[in-house]
């Protein structure tokens, strides 16, 4: 595991701001395929999130099962973590590899609730909150 991985993993916001500041592979993933902002959602930190995201991490990331960040938190019952990824850009409409999105796996009505105002991503890009949630 990187430093960037492991930082991200322990929510570690100073060491994470550092790392990227000397130029840190945002691109890096675990053995599993996860990337930082996975592992930054595992642990529910929201500021190593914004952090990460800040960065240029990309927010609809999949690992080999297709699973991402946004899946992930919402099959964990994470709303907070949830709403932060939509307001980024991540994509509610993605598929795991056996065809469950982030809405199939919500794990309570708050994620429920937050998938079924997001819209899909429709331009494959990044783009401002307003675009995701109505």
């Amino acid at each position: 595991m990187t430093p960037l991985l492991a930082a991200s993993a322990m929510g570690r916001c100073d060491e994470l701001r550092a790392l990227i500041a000397q130029g840190a592979d945002l691109s890096a993933t675990t053995v599993d395929g996860n990337n930082a902002l996975w592992l930054a959602a595992v642990n529910g930190s929201l500021e190593a999130i914004q952090v990460l995201v800040d960065a240029g991490v990309e927010v609809n990331h999949s690992n080999p099962d297709g699973a991402t960040a946004l899946i992930y938190s919402a099959s964990a019952g994470k709303a907070e973590v949830v709403a932060l990824l939509l307001q980024h850009g991540a994509d509610p409409a993605l598929e795991t590899v056996d065809g469950f999105s982030a809405r199939d796996l919500a794990a309570n009505i708050e994620c429920l609730a937050l998938l079924r105002k997001a819209r899909p991503r429709q331009d494959g890009g990044a783009a401002d909150a307003a675009d995701h949630i109505t």
